[in-house]
């Protein structure tokens, strides 16, 4: 069978009994993810870096493909998390890079004023595969060399 797209545990992890994701209904777009670890996100405060929750995970997937983080719908409401990039996009060269495998991670902001308690196996977000397409003159060669953050490097 053919490799379309789907996940895979990330280096790291393959001894730290993670949570794959899974759709939880028929008709549902994204993909359930999990945490990988227990962590806690404190309060939000000015200069704050956003606290990365690693998900154990990495993604394979088409070329012209990507994969969407999108947060989970009651986060801001019942537990305060925002996500920092409000959306994260995962490419398809990110998948396996030699900086950390390919290792998918939410970067959450916590906006209510106690801390947040992950607990390893929490559902933190949803993932969504997409297509996307490129303009008639798109003359990009580049080739990633690292993991996150690294796209413009």
């Amino acid at each position: 069978m053919e490799k379309l797209r789907g996940f895979e545990i990330a280096k790291g992890f393959e001894d730290k009994n993670i949570t794959m994701p899974e759709r939880k209904t028929k008709y549902s777009a994204g993909y359930d993810v999990c945490a990988a670890e227990d962590c806690v996100i404190e309060p939000l405060k000015k200069g704050d870096k956003p606290v990365l929750v690693k998900t154990g995970i990495k993604a394979y997937m088409q070329d012209d493909e990507y994969l969407m983080l999108c947060n989970r719908s009651s986060n801001p409401g019942k537990k305060g998390l925002i996500l920092a990039n409000s959306v994260g996009i995962v490419d398809a060269d990110y998948y396996g890079n030699p900086d950390n495998d390919g290792l998918i991670m939410y970067a959450f902001y916590n906006i209510k004023s106690e801390p947040v308690e992950i607990k390893k196996g929490d559902v933190i977000g949803q993932a969504i595969f997409q297509k996307f397409l490129t303009i008639d003159n798109d003359t990009a060669e580049g080739m990633r060399i690292g993991g996150f953050g690294s796209t413009s490097k």
